[in-house]
């Protein structure tokens, strides 16, 4: 890629691809542990019980078992989540999960440092991660900081404070490698039968924005784990904002919010789109082809659990639900007219959220009225799921299903093994 709003470049085949959006891509404070997917624990021993399971002697995905036990984080500007997970036949299984709104980034924007209070919060945080972690084995890994490390100005020093206090070693990445980890996190709720999707994430400091060429995808597609890490090379153009929930309700208010609050966020994002559009003109091609978005942020789930009318939160129906622009707007503009307390009494946001999701919803609001797609499908999934999907794949668990060895059945005959490959 070019940069923050260029063309994608020439991608190499997978996997080559996936190590160059690890090491190749220009990113501040990654560690040469973190891109040869050695331990993600610093200062444990090689030679201790602890060191052995977590990976430390391991330097090669050749030897790497077949029973090994994966984490991913994604340390954001609001959010802290993990994901344990081991390779399965149709990708992998989640054994473990922690996710915590940690508002690292809170008041970065006007002071340019991480607070002392945010660090502490996230912090106790990680601690959960590591502990996490270890207790499940994990042997190889991936922990990653985004937007609010990647801009304050004493975010190396605080990647250096979570390693000496939770043992976890942390890599800042750029935007190019956050924006190509969640088109691998959601790439297997692309409509195939579309010609251009964007894929979006709304973070809480900057957003994703990419846009796919799905006519670049084979007729061999079949959602395996190396098909869906190969997606990337289906990106046309990416770029970052600067412009996340936290960030835009800082500047704009998000407790009590108007009407004309809301246009003026709006706004304010479509001022930002205005550049990257000008130079790839995709309102033209939605125009003339058959587009989607697929959004993954608490945006958009928070969105649909809204519009399903949810009791409570429910994963199960809202990743890979389907809405309209319509249904998007009708959410919206019941969130506007709502007070403060209204919203933090809505079961699918909560106190944490009720002063961030207008923000949220400007943000897609703009994206909207920039490239007039009729149809949005949400998922819940994105980084971390891309870094488990590009390290397995990495690894070939999926094709070692696909190639696994024909097993005699005990009447004489062989039959074959179906594997996902």
């Amino acid at each position: 890629m070019t940069g923050p709003s260029g063309i994608a470049r020439p991608a190499a085949s997978f996997p080559r691809d996936a190590s160059a959006m690890r090491s190749e891509t220009g990113d501040s404070g990654g560690s040469a542990a973190a891109r040869t997917g050695a331990s993600a624990f610093a200062g444990v021993p090689a030679e201790s019980p602890a060191g052995a399971a977590e990976g430390i002697k391991d330097t090669g995905a050749s030897s790497r078992p077949a029973h090994s036990v994966y984490g991913a984080l994604d340390l954001g500007t609001n959010n802290c989540r993990l994901l344990v997970a081991k390779p399965s036949r149709r990708g992998f299984v989640v054994i473990d999960a922690f996710s915590r709104i940690i508002r690292l980034g809170e008041g970065v924007l006007t002071s340019g440092k991480l607070s002392d209070a945010a660090m502490k919060r996230t912090i106790d945080a990680l601690r959960v991660c590591a502990d996490k972690m270890r207790r499940r084995g994990v042997t190889r890994s991936r922990l990653i900081a985004t937007e609010a490390c990647r801009i304050a100005i004493n975010g190396p020093e605080f990647i250096d404070r979570v390693a000496n206090e939770t043992g976890l070693k942390l890599e800042i990445v750029g935007r190019e490698t956050e924006a190509k980890l969640a088109v691998s996190g959601c790439s297997s709720l692309l409509d195939r039968n579309c010609d251009w999707a964007l894929v979006f994430d709304i973070g809480g400091g900057s957003s994703e924005l990419i846009w796919l060429d799905l006519k670049q995808l084979g007729r061999s597609w079949r959602r395996s784990l190396h098909d869906r890490a190969g997606v990337q090379n289906c990106i046309a153009a990416w770029t970052s904002l600067p412009i996340g929930v936290v960030s835009l309700a800082e500047r704009h208010g998000g407790r009590e919010v108007t009407q004309s609050d809301y246009e003026a966020m709006v706004d304010h994002v479509m001022v930002a789109l205005k550049g990257f559009e000008a130079q790839h003109r995709f309102s033209e091609r939605v125009e003339q082809s058959r587009a989607h978005f697929l959004g993954t942020s608490g945006t958009v789930t928070t969105i649909s659990g809204i519009h399903l009318k949810l009791p409570h939160y429910e994963r199960a129906r809202v990743d890979g639900c389907w809405l309209t622009a319509e249904d998007v707007r009708r959410v919206s503009n019941d969130l506007i007219a709502m007070s403060y307390a209204e919203r933090v009494a809505q079961p699918c946001i909560g106190h944490e959220r009720a002063d961030l999701v207008l923000a949220g919803c400007a943000i897609l609001e703009a994206l909207l009225r920039v490239w007039p797609c009729q149809r949005l499908r949400v998922a819940d999934r994105g980084l971390r799921e891309g870094i488990l999907t590009t390290l397995m794949a990495e690894d070939g668990h999926d094709r070692r299903e696909q190639y696994r060895p024909h097993r005699r059945r005990r009447g004489g005959g062989d039959k074959p093994h179906h594997g996902r490959g």
